[in-house]
């Protein structure tokens, strides 16, 4: 059984940065895509970044140049560094794994969820 579990959540003012982490425990993840999501209050849970086995990078529009995924295979962890970021960045993200080496933007191709973590952005 896999299981992931976020951190780094937190309120920031708009402008400021945050940087979530999601570790993995239960197998070894290093083969398998990674990605976060994040769900906003009322509305529907949507993708944000995903990362595949050897680093490759897909984003959001609306996180592009401002949010960054990376991972580190040692650790088991993946990361997400948001910057410059807003009040609609509010949401709950949770990161995914899928028991695949590509990266995917459908919520329903992974396979493993955290529980996620609480970002809020004042104005």
């Amino acid at each position: 059984q896999v299981q992931l579990v976020e951190s780094g959540g937190g309120l920031v003012q708009a402008g400021g940065s945050l940087r979530l982490s999601c570790g993995a425990s239960g197998r070894t993840f290093s083969n398998w895509a990674m990605g976060w999501f994040r769900q906003a209050p009322g509305k529907e849970r949507e993708f944000v970044a995903a990362i595949t086995w050897s680093g490759g990078r897909t984003w959001a529009d609306s996180v592009k140049g401002r949010f960054t995924i990376s991972r580190d295979n040692t650790k088991n962890t993946v990361y997400l560094q948001m910057n410059s970021l807003k009040p609609e960045d509010t949401a709950v993200y949770y990161c995914a794994t899928r028991r695949d080496y590509r990266g995917s933007y459908y919520e329903h191709e992974y396979d493993y969820w955290g529980q996620g973590t609480q970002v809020t952005v004042s104005s």
